[in-house]
């Protein structure tokens, strides 16, 4: 029986597909604006992508600018979820970072008691995304493992095997992002999204075909099982988002 994960006063894995937003400002005035755009429409859940945060070229994380970021961002959003996600350069991130870097970040964000849930990378190695996600769990913060592939559509099997795998790492909450290249390849994603529903899926995942060509990933949750799509209100996070509004009033007719 696949498992609930509740945050706050949200329930992913149950229900209409959850709305989230990414907040990609630069800096602390731009959160303020983009997180004002968000709250003008449709918004379950606020993922913070920090990789688009201009921080000092240090040597050293600016943990206290980060800290004071989180502050804000959680203020502003009261008791919606808040997701923290630093998306590396690999994964289609705006910055590279040492694994040990990453590692550093996000304990330290767990550590601010600000976000509820964190972004963590396959790709970074199952056996830091094991080991992190353990410790993040010990701050009291929910996992989402994720895995991107910006180059192409993986084969169907593949893609419920990644997903698989990350629910062995011991992630809350599995994400699978893919490019297609085809109609096919559309079709190959939300097929490995079904199967995880039906057969394999023990907790919440999301998955989505990026791009334009993908859009349809995006409002087919309720079908396919995905338990959140990302919309905007504004700037776009990641190739094929929609608008949240578009979004739904697209869940709400299919429900």
């Amino acid at each position: 029986m696949r498992r609930i994960v509740k945050i706050r006063e949200t329930v992913l894995g149950d229900g209409v597909p959850k709305i989230c937003i990414p907040i990609t400002a630069a800096d602390q005035a731009g959160l303020r604006e983009q997180i004002k755009k968000a709250f003008d429409g449709p918004c379950d859940l606020v993922e913070w992508r920090a990789d688009f945060f201009r921080t000092p070229d240090t040597s050293e994380l600016p943990t206290q600018l980060f800290a004071d970021a989180l502050e804000l961002l959680r203020t502003e959003i009261g008791e919606r979820p808040l997701l923290f996600t630093f998306r590396t350069k690999e994964e289609g991130g705006e910055c590279s970072i040492t694994p040990e870097a990453y590692k550093e970040l996000n304990l330290f964000v767990a550590s601010t008691g600000m976000a509820d849930l964190i972004d963590v990378e396959l790709n970074r190695g199952e056996e830091l995304l094991t080991e992190l996600t353990e410790l993040l769990h010990e701050k009291g913060t929910a996992v989402i493992g994720s895995f991107h592939d910006f180059a192409g559509t993986p084969e169907q099997e593949e893609i419920r095997e990644i997903l698989c795998r990350m629910q062995k790492c011991g992630v809350d909450i599995t994400k699978a992002a893919v490019m297609p290249k085809s109609e096919a390849d559309v079709l190959t994603l939300l097929g490995a999204s079904v199967e995880m529903k039906q057969n394999y899926a023990d907790r919440p995942f999301i998955t989505m075909s990026m791009g334009r060509l993908g859009a349809v990933s995006r409002l087919s949750g309720s079908l396919t099982g995905s338990a959140v799509t990302f919309a905007t209100a504004g700037q776009a996070s990641a190739p094929g988002q929609l608008a949240a509004a578009q979004i739904a009033g697209v869940l709400a007719q299919l429900q």
